[in-house]
């Protein structure tokens, strides 16, 4: 189809917000805001405040929310750290990731997931993503070599990745499985939380996350041996003595563990023990207002919905559309977006800083900051096409969790359908006539 939108900058009228016409949504800003802050958060970190600030050890607040995570997932062992980035960084170092080995990692991902490898010389080898944007499972057998180590995916923007068959390749292949759940909390891939299918796993805490403590992360796994590396990883000396035993092979480096503090604030321990508790209703609540957004969009031309399983229930970190240019003559998606902005949707996002790793300028030349990585990765623009097409047409949309956001998702609804019939009934009369009448 030629590109009908360059017609579009002489149409005399009016209707869109872009062009002159009335807003849709006149609601003073911010229309989203997370983390939910209620007197009983207060309450949590004033009583927190005077009881310690500063834990060497698994006692009070931290031994609370570890254990409240292990229960809840069944789990043995749960570790907080300061951020979900150290929680992936202790993973990799559970696993003795080193120089030598290979890890194939998703293509489309927050770095974070991937970046903490840098600092044990084991290479990332990326494999590119379905249409849903998680991880290829296909993908990850085409790149498993004779160095390959382990597998690690993220379950993208709350959506679980195809684990079943995620779980036979690494199983098959004796390869250890670790699980980026930063996304995901308390997703279930048929009817298993995301999280427990793998050796590892890792959530982020931060400000933004389902879970929060404004910042934090944590680690689980049900193995001792990895563990008991975790906490030398992060938590040396007093937790190290109490919890690692004489009988495993590290207890003399207890005092010192691997020289890194990488404790989780005890304030924002205490917030996210508070946050826990109104996990179910945020869940339940997200899940209706995710219904409403799929049921308004679905039929609209030039979006498409998020890509979801049916053996996933998934916790709707984001609700994260494919934009079809095709549908709306060629639109570009940043016309298409600044439309929706005027309109008043100003929560709606185009991400940048999660995209594919080979755009970033550490998986092109990682030897600038890691000299040991010289020659080793180049990767490049074009290398992962699914990936891509798939960040260059993303458009992002909070999930709201009370029901009283329903109105404002009602609104955002309209604006989208004033904008998509606008461009679409503006095609048909330039097919149909020749041009704009």
């Amino acid at each position: 189809m030629f590109k009908l939108y360059k017609l579009w900058g002489v149409f005399k009228v009016n209707e869109l917000a872009i062009n002159g016409g009335e807003k849709t949504i006149n609601v003073p800003g911010p229309h989203f805001v997370w983390a939910e802050i209620t007197e009983k958060t207060e309450k949590a970190v004033l009583k927190q405040l005077h009881e310690s600030i500063s834990i060497y050890d698994k006692s009070g607040i931290i031994e609370k929310l570890e254990n409240r995570f292990s229960k809840y997932h069944k789990l043995k062992h749960s570790v907080l750290f300061n951020s979900g980035t150290s929680a992936i960084h202790a993973m990799f170092i559970a696993a003795g990731l080193g120089k030598g080995d290979e890890i194939i990692c998703p293509a489309y991902t927050f770095h974070a997931t991937i970046s903490p490898i840098f600092f044990t010389g084991a290479v990332p080898v990326l494999a590119d993503c379905l249409d849903s944007g998680n991880i290829n499972p296909e993908e990850i057998k085409k790149k498993i070599t004779s160095k390959t180590k382990a597998i690690i995916v993220t379950h993208m923007w709350g959506n679980p990745c195809e684990m079943n068959e995620i779980c036979k390749i690494a199983k098959g292949n004796n390869l250890l499985l670790l699980e980026d759940c930063s996304h995901a909390h308390f997703a279930k891939f048929e009817g298993k939380l995301v999280g427990t299918f793998g050796d590892m796993s890792a959530y982020s805490l931060q400000g933004q996350k389902t879970l929060t403590g404004g910042e934090g992360g944590i680690f689980m796994t049900n193995l001792d041996k990895f563990y008991y590396k975790s906490l030398l990883f992060g938590h040396y000396n007093k937790r190290c003595k109490t919890e690692i035993p004489k009988n495993y092979s590290l207890p003399k480096f207890s005092v010192t563990g691997m020289g890194l503090k990488l404790r989780i604030h005890p304030l924002a321990a205490a917030i996210a023990n508070e946050q826990f508790d109104k996990m179910k209703d945020v869940i339940k609540n997200r899940k209706i207002i995710a219904e409403k957004l799929i049921n308004g969009l679905k039929n609209l031309p030039g979006i498409k919905i998020p890509k979801i399983s049916k053996k996933s229930n998934p916790t709707w970190y984001a609700f994260m559309m494919q934009y079809n240019s095709s549908e709306l003559g060629g639109l570009p998606i940043e016309k298409f977006y600044e439309a929706l902005i005027a309109e008043g949707c100003i929560e709606l996002d185009r991400p940048g800083s999660t995209r594919p790793l080979n755009l970033h300028e550490l998986f092109q030349n990682p030897s600038d900051l890691f000299s040991n990585y010289s020659g080793k990765l180049n990767y490049k623009k074009g290398d992962f096409p699914n990936a891509e097409k798939f960040h260059s047409n993303s458009l992002k949309l909070p999930v709201w969790h009370k029901k009283e956001d329903l109105k404002l998702v009602n609104l955002y609804l309209k604006a989208f359908k004033k904008v998509t019939n606008y461009y679409s009934q503006k095609c048909k009369e330039v097919l149909r006539n020749g041009k704009y009448e």
